[in-house]
């Protein structure tokens, strides 16, 4: 096995481009809110969220999650039972993995490239995922453990002192263009841009895919084996 600075690493974002956070959280929103609340409160999530995580660094992504739903109960004038407060972060570690991880990642690891987790979100969570999708991961840098969430770079800063890469041997894979594509571009990083949603989005990624397939192909053009 190369030495880290001549391995070859792939850090990835994964709630969005591994596993379904959108069907994930959707699910709870329509359970708790009604079905047809699903769509504009998921909406309302995704712009809530980042400002409790600027706010919050130091916050686990459980609580995180919790003051975001707090917030679109308040909103849609409803009390949570108690027992509800933490719906999304007990529904997370049953959150789907999305059809095309397992075997991509799978070749990938076979190529020999170093997978990495850089994600906002707790330890519990990330390895529960992890373990969903059941290709093996050489580590991952949690926000709860760091202090920082993307789209801050303290992911990056601590990747590299923790694992050792080369950062002219590292592509970044992502869904979300702010909180992943935008950061690792200003660290001068090569990106794929798994964009499930169909959505635009300025600086460009240095690749772009609707799903995981074909994406090995796609690192190994971007960064050729030895």
């Amino acid at each position: 096995m190369d030495p880290p600075s001549q391995a070859r690493w792939a850090t990835f974002d994964c709630y969005g481009t591994l596993v379904d956070w959108n069907g994930g959280i959707g699910a709870e929103l329509a359970r708790l809110f009604g079905a047809e609340r699903r769509a504009p409160l998921l909406a309302r999530y995704h712009e809530i969220e980042p400002g409790v995580q600027r706010d919050q660094p130091d916050a686990r992504y459980r609580d995180v999650m919790a003051t975001v739903l707090a917030e679109l109960a308040r909103e849609e004038d409803t009390e949570l039972a108690a027992d509800e407060r933490d719906a999304l972060g007990r529904s997370l570690p049953t959150w789907p993995v999305f059809a095309d991880v397992p075997d991509e990642l799978a070749e990938a690891h076979r190529r020999g490239w170093r997978l990495v987790a850089l994600t906002n979100s707790d330890r519990d969570f990330i390895d529960a995922s992890l373990q969903a999708i059941g290709v093996p991961f050489a580590g991952a840098i949690v926000a709860s453990e760091i202090g920082s969430y993307k789209p801050a770079h303290g992911h990056w800063t601590a990747f590299f002192e923790t694992m050792g890469a080369d950062p002219a041997r590292v592509v970044h894979v992502a869904q979300s263009h702010y909180h992943d594509v935008v950061p690792a571009t200003e660290l001068g990083l090569p990106t794929v841009w798994i964009n499930r949603l169909g959505e635009r989005g300025d600086p460009r990624p240095t690749r772009e895919l609707a799903g995981l397939t074909g994406l090995t192909d796609v690192l190994d053009e971007l960064l050729p084996a030895r």
